[in-house]
């Protein structure tokens, strides 16, 4: 199946892409139809899709508490101690009304 230079140009406007006429002139995308007909004919039935090729397995911990109830101390680390006292960070006003 060949590719003319129309609807080469047709295919990089769709993908928003610019190519210069020397390069469409140089691109050879009838072998990367053919390879990729060629991997269309693969039978792959039975065959499992996977995510990644890496087989990885992230390692997994029991899901404990370990620092709860510490709300003084990482109210201690406010630069404003403004809401401190109710139990917040004060930040500054972002929206006007």
């Amino acid at each position: 199946m060949a590719f003319s230079k129309q609807q080469l140009n047709k295919f990089a406007d769709l993908i928003k892409i610019d190519i210069s006429e020397d390069k469409l002139e140089q691109m050879n995308i009838d072998s990367v139809i053919e390879w990729l007909n060629k991997l269309q004919q693969i039978n792959t039935s039975g065959i499992e899709p996977m995510l990644s090729p890496a087989e990885h397995k992230l390692p997994q911990r029991s899901d404990v508490v370990t620092d709860g109830n510490i709300r003084d101390l990482v109210l201690a680390n406010t630069p404003d101690t403004a809401g401190v006292s109710r139990g917040y960070f004060a930040v500054p006003k972002v929206m006007d009304e």
